[in-house]
């Protein structure tokens, strides 16, 4: 398993993603296109140009220009297309499973129902597990930059919907926003049954992974590359065997590493950290999972061993029932078999 990885083996092999906002997935050719259909005029004349605005120095960059691209969807079918056009992109590179994110802040604020953002999103993937067996579960995030007192109002919001809702998170600005702040709205999440997990530890300090573990008691850190500046914070990691959903593209393009090569996974997958690779806003950083994994293979020169690794990793990190992630890591090994 020590030969080269190809781009046929990572294309073939099965596998989930856990961390993939929806919003981040609005191509500008989509965006452009509910634009039209809903009579808004984007400020950039083509596609072209919306592309050359896709150039980020910080985290913060990336989130106004997303915020500004999320303006155009308006109606349950904008949702729907969005929606419905990533899944089919998923299943193109054979993910058999996604843990999809949804922010209903950044809709309802905007005065758009909270059952128009989610009836779009959960028709397209139960359309989508129809038509090619794509599996998903839905994950609503928490606005960060906001108040904990808009959180426990979304968390009110969605309450008609809960069997839709496996989950809730925490993402947007990090710095500045302690996972602390929303200790409230996620003992309230748990006490209604929703599994946990908060974005943490990208560009904030490995305090904040910390502190979302024991305050905010989550199942899993999205991104936690800063849990290797602090020994006993991630042995606690490892022990608890608890998920990291890494985003390499995305670290590389918001500037988190300055260069793959400098990325932290090779050594907390080394260290036996369940760590996972995912796409984060493809849209927006250049590439779906499939990429990601290339991509990162490419620079920390990973082994097939690794890549298997990785794959299973991305099941057994997922909320999904123990037979069935049984089943995916025996789909993995077969493939693997298969493949030697």
């Amino acid at each position: 398993m020590n030969s080269p990885v190809s781009e046929e083996f990572i294309q073939g092999i099965p596998k989930a993603e856990l961390h993939l906002h929806i919003e981040g997935t609005l191509e500008p050719e989509i965006m452009f296109e509910i634009a039209a259909r809903n009579r808004m005029q984007l400020p950039y004349p083509t596609v072209s140009d919306l592309r050359q605005a896709y150039v980020f120095g910080n985290l913060q960059d990336f989130l106004d220009i997303y915020y500004q691209g999320a303006n155009v969807l308006q109606k349950e079918e904008d949702f729907y297309d969005l929606t419905m056009a990533y899944l089919r992109k998923a299943h193109s590179q054979n993910v058999k499973h996604v843990e999809i994110f949804f922010d209903p802040q950044t809709h309802t604020a905007r005065g758009i129902d909270f059952k128009t953002v989610i009836h779009g999103i959960y028709k397209a993937m139960n359309d989508a597990g129809q038509q090619t067996g794509i599996s998903t579960y839905l994950i609503m995030c928490f606005l960060r930059h906001l108040s904990e007192e808009s959180a426990l109002q979304t968390l009110q919001q969605s309450l008609p919907f809960r069997d839709r809702i496996i989950g809730v998170g925490l993402d947007s600005s990090e710095l500045g926003h302690p996972p602390s702040k929303f200790r409230n709205v996620f003992a309230r999440a748990l006490d209604e049954g929703f599994m946990t997990v908060a974005h943490a530890g990208e560009e904030g300090p490995a305090e904040y992974i910390r502190d979302a573990i024991e305050i905010l008691k989550v199942s899993r850190i999205d991104h936690g590359n800063n849990a290797l500046n602090d020994e006993s914070l991630l042995q606690r990691i490892i022990e608890r065997e608890i998920p990291l959903t890494l985003c390499p593209l995305s670290n590389l393009k918001l500037k988190v590493v300055n260069n793959l090569i400098e990325h932290p996974l090779k050594t907390l997958l080394g260290k036996g950290v369940v760590a996972t690779i995912n796409s984060d806003d493809p849209a927006y950083f250049g590439g779906y999972v499939n990429e990601n994994y290339l991509s990162i293979v490419e620079a920390l020169g990973l082994s097939k061993a690794e890549v298997i690794t990785l794959a299973k990793n991305s099941f057994t990190g997922s909320f999904l029932p123990e037979p069935l992630k049984n089943n995916f890591v025996l789909q993995i090994e077969q493939y693997a078999s298969n493949t030697e």
